[in-house]
């Protein structure tokens, strides 16, 4: 069986990788579970302080959903993927550590959500960050959640409609990104950032996380629900499977 999620500790900061490069690190149900269960072990471990996420090759940190997977959903199938992201999302945001996206190139869709429910963001020039879930026909739901959190409803329903991917500055600008470094930099900041984050005292980081968890759990919760509701009609409509052919069709030529 292919590991879809590496592992491995650098000092007092677990290092977890998002493994499928092949398809730009896009995530199906196996790596979401796999995913959580890093997540879990890295969350017990006395011995780290911070966790890193990052993406394997050199194009993307993650493309968000595999679209080879709910491409084939129908509505009940697409309700219960509500559940999934609930349990990952949930995952990020109640752990009791630091979590730091290390972003080697895209982050798109449910990737862009992931990286805006870590801590803090580091990245390179090249990177993209957005929201094209429409592009493919699909409703979003947890994504102008968590965006409005961080940039307001304005750029939230710019991102959301439009579906454009910003580019670094952009994102620098805007405070989504807080280190821009050189690519070959991305890592090794992040490591830095992970150490610095393990010195602090471990009670109050774990409060402070669990009070930012307090703090926009009413939406978390209300995004969950609108999420089974949207999802199960626009899949009950077939437009989101025509659209997602259409858009491989365009991707693979």
């Amino acid at each position: 069986m292919s590991e879809h999620i590496l592992t491995n500790k650098q000092g007092r900061v677990g290092v977890i990788t998002l493994n499928r490069p092949e398809v730009l690190n896009a995530w199906h149900s196996e790596m979401r579970q796999q995913l959580i269960a890093a997540l879990d072990e890295f969350t017990k471990d006395d011995s780290l302080g911070a966790i890193v996420l990052t993406g394997a090759g050199e194009r993307a940190f993650s493309a968000g959903q595999d679209l080879n997977e709910t491409r084939s959903f129908d509505a009940e199938r697409a309700k219960s993927w509500v559940g999934e992201w609930e349990t990952l999302y949930g995952k990020l945001r109640s752990s009791p550590k630091p979590i730091i996206a290390a972003l080697n190139g895209v982050a798109a869709g449910s990737a862009f959500q992931v990286a805006l429910l870590c801590d803090f963001r580091v990245a390179h020039a090249d990177v993209r960050m957005g929201q094209p879930e429409i592009n493919s026909g699909i409703a979003s739901t947890t994504g102008p959640w968590i965006m409005r959190e961080h940039l307001g409803l304005a750029r939230t329903i710019d991102l959301t409609l439009s579906g454009r991917l910003m580019n670094a500055d952009e994102s620098h600008a805007l405070g989504l990104i807080n280190r821009l470094v050189a690519a070959d930099q991305v890592l090794p900041e992040a490591l830095a950032l992970g150490e610095e984050l393990a010195d602090k005292p471990p009670v109050a980081m774990r409060l402070d996380r669990q009070r930012f968890k307090e703090i926009t759990e009413p939406g978390f919760r209300d995004c969950l629900e609108a999420g089974v509701r949207i999802q199960g009609e626009a899949y009950a409509s077939g437009e989101p499977a025509r659209m997602m052919e259409l858009f491989l069709k365009r991707r693979n030529g």
